[in-house]
């Protein structure tokens, strides 16, 4: 699975975490075949918060940066592609590597380049750890993994 991957999933449990889905209620167990069992509300069984909002407080917390509006994600690209031009190639699939490098950046990760490396190698495009490291000044000097 790759590492982008792990991330979007970690992330996605942390908001089911954070959420509350799964969690059991107590009360009271009566097995009596006579006793009379009231439906449950399917209002009290939701959620209250909006799944977007617990995916955002989890990325967040991930050291994820919010996804960039329409000049930011410009301001991006230009600067991936002047890393490496194939990066851009795939425009959503840079920008979520960005935001999930960022993880890695505020997570005080190890072997940055490397990781950048990794995480930019997507389909036909592959980036070299000189490339990463320009990544991650890229991301740095934009201050991009702001969050």
């Amino acid at each position: 699975m790759p590492r982008t991957t792990r991330v979007t999933v970690a992330a996605a449990l942390a908001a089911l975490l954070i959420a509350g889905v799964g969690a059991c209620s107590g009360g009271d167990s009566d097995d009596a075949p006579d006793s009379k069992a009231k439906p449950e509300s399917s209002a009290a069984a939701e959620p209250t918060a909006e799944p977007s909002a617990d995916m955002s407080a989890a990325e967040k917390a991930a050291g994820i940066p919010p996804e960039p509006d329409a000049a930011t994600r410009a301001q991006l690209l230009r600067a991936l592609a002047a890393a490496n031009p194939d990066i851009v190639k795939y425009e959503d699939k840079a920008v979520d590597a960005a935001r999930n490098q960022c993880s890695a950046i505020n997570g005080g990760g190890q072997k940055l380049d490397w990781t950048a490396s990794q995480r930019f190698t997507y389909k036909d495009v592959t980036t070299t750890e000189a490339q990463g490291k320009q990544i991650n000044e890229a991301l740095t000097q934009l201050h991009f993994c702001e969050v």
